[in-house]
């Protein structure tokens, strides 16, 4: 066994505000932003200072506690009124991550529910916010356990491959696919983990390989289009990814590559794991296409730093996710365990009865 002490935690509730890993200046630069506002938590978010769908459920948490420490009034209808106005301004932060919105329906729902004063209100919302970050966390924990069990028996030390970044620092903490993998490194069931560096923002070049040297786990990043080649050499024993939004059916959409690699994996008989909160799993969509995609902005594309590198007059296209169909995927991992994809209504449907 190997010891994989995970020690980086991206949303953290510290000295009276919320402390965020800058990760738009990972690898280079280790900072934290400091969060006393609701407008500077949602601006956080769509700049992607906190980015993952899990960490951005945490952090949208506390900017809903944020944004009702801001309210003054002390009338209860006024206070909840105001509150949905917090709301709305971090729903329109991200639009694919339904943990967004989840962790804001959550955080509506107890303020409605809880009796008492402005200020009761308050106070369990803060206590809220701070349940879903530490339920986060041991939620990551159970999905790294319940992925050794359905990855492949053989041969002893594993090596995997992951794209974008699903670690630690898209999460409260130990990561979803990456939680994954540091379970398989610790259980000594781990070889390697091969990282694509996922273009256009590089989050497998700059945090999943900075994650992965702060555990001294071997990691190895490869350019997007190496992966076949990769398999082709059978280089790579299963594929692990993370999951910003899950459609009944099991239809995941996953930043954009994921669909490309999934396909790939099916033509070399890889298996491809899908490792996401329970929370992340939309049963209001029956399937992907209903799946919001999120476009962003070109200069992803044609600019690396200050520096261009395209001509003038091109045009760009740049969604940031897309959806892989639920036949491209072997088993969803999640903290109650691991499902094919068409069982996982059929888990929430006996869970309602339970």
């Amino acid at each position: 066994m190997t010891n994989s002490a995970n020690e980086v935690y991206p949303v953290i509730w510290h000295n009276d505000s919320v402390s965020l890993i800058d990760q738009t200046r990972l690898p280079n630069e280790y900072t934290f932003v400091e969060i006393h506002r609701s407008e500077d938590m949602a601006r956080a978010i769509k700049t992607m200072i906190v980015r993952g769908a899990p960490a951005i459920g945490v952090a949208a948490a506390y900017g809903m506690y944020l944004g009702a420490r801001e309210i003054t009034t002390r009338e209860r209808t006024e206070f909840l009124t105001q509150l949905e106005n917090v709301a709305q301004l971090l729903r329109s932060t991200r639009p694919t991550a339904v943990n967004l919105f989840w962790a804001i329906s959550r955080m509506l729902k107890i303020a409605h529910a809880t009796e008492g004063s402005v200020e009761d209100i308050k106070q369990v919302l803060f206590q809220t916010a701070q349940a879903i970050n530490a339920e986060d966390l041991q939620t990551c924990q159970a999905m790294g356990d319940h992925g050794l069990t359905v990855l492949p028996k053989t041969p002893a030390k594993l090596t995997l491959l992951t794209h974008c970044n699903a670690g630690a620092l898209a999460t409260a903490g130990y990561g979803t696919a990456l939680g994954v993998v540091r379970s398989a490194w610790r259980e000594g069931r781990l070889e390697k983990l091969f990282a694509d560096e996922t273009r256009p923002r590089l989050q497998g070049a700059k945090l999943t390989a900075w994650e992965c040297v702060q555990e001294n786990i071997p990691v190895t990043l490869i350019t997007d289009n190496m992966a076949a080649h990769c398999m082709q050499r059978g280089l790579i024993h299963a594929v692990v990814v993370g999951a910003d939004r899950i459609a009944a059916n099991g239809d995941t959409a996953n930043k954009i590559g994921t669909y490309s690699l999934a396909i790939v994996a099916k033509a070399h008989n890889v298996p491809f794991f899908v490792a996401a909160p329970f929370s992340t799993v939309d049963f209001a969509l029956c399937d992907g296409s209903q799946i919001p995609i999120e476009e962003r902005h070109p200069e992803e594309i044609y600019q690396v730093g200050d520096t261009r590198l395209t001509p003038e007059g091109v045009e760009f296209y740049n969604p940031a996710f897309d959806v892989t169909p639920a036949e491209l995927i072997t088993a969803i991992i999640t903290e109650n365990g691991a499902f094919a994809p068409g069982d996982l209504a059929k888990y929430q449907l006996q869970q309602s009865f339970n």
